[in-house]
């Protein structure tokens, strides 16, 4: 696009670097994938809340949060799917220039976007969690109501019945159903808290 051409990116006095520095901790993306009804933006919320006790600057993107806002315009199409995780690597990656400890919660049902979150952010900055709940417990839990619809055909596309999701291969944490809440926290903090402390 010619257009970009012509876009000159602006350079601040004021760097991720410094802010970190100000803020006594690193930034740092922590990436929460699983279907939806694994508990992903519950622990997320959960671990907010103690970095946040423990004096760490945080904030949470939310997928449901996210798509009523700057999202608002996409479906949920494989096309749409990928556009809404790119921006999302994007906006986290802001997040992280400001020092930000940011925890997103996204379904994010294909490798490839999730790797390219990585790429955006860099691996330095990423740590994925794969909030490894099967099909049957978040049918079982429904907590919005979204599995009983895409059984009902109102719904399509709906990752774990008509759509695809791609396990991670690799991620650098696994919590499961069988983790309270409180016990994935723990396993994700003494985890990351390392990337965090300088």
């Amino acid at each position: 696009m010619e257009e970009q051409n012509n876009i000159i990116a602006h350079s601040y006095k004021i760097d991720k670097e410094k802010r970190n520095q100000a803020y006594q901790h690193k930034s740092l993306l922590v990436f929460f994938t699983g279907l939806s009804g694994s508990g992903k933006s519950t622990v997320a919320n959960a671990l907010e809340q103690k970095l946040f006790l423990d004096n760490f600057k945080t904030y949470v993107l939310d997928g449901d949060n996210v798509r009523k806002g700057l999202n608002k315009d996409l479906t949920f199409s494989p096309e749409d799917r990928a556009e809404n995780i790119r921006r999302i690597g994007e906006l986290a990656n802001l997040f992280i220039d400001a020092g930000i400890v940011t925890l997103a919660a996204f379904v994010a049902p294909y490798a490839e976007d999730r790797d390219k979150i990585k790429q955006t952010v860099k691996a330095d900055n990423y740590i994925e969690v794969f909030v490894n709940t099967s099909l049957e417990v978040c049918e079982q839990r429904d907590v919005k109501g979204l599995y009983k619809k895409a059984r009902s055909g109102e719904i399509p596309n709906l990752t774990g019945i008509s759509s695809p999701y791609e396990k991670p291969l690799n991620p650098d944490i696994e919590i499961s159903e069988k983790n309270t809440i409180e016990e994935s926290v723990e396993i994700i903090y003494k985890k990351i808290k390392n990337h965090l402390r300088f």
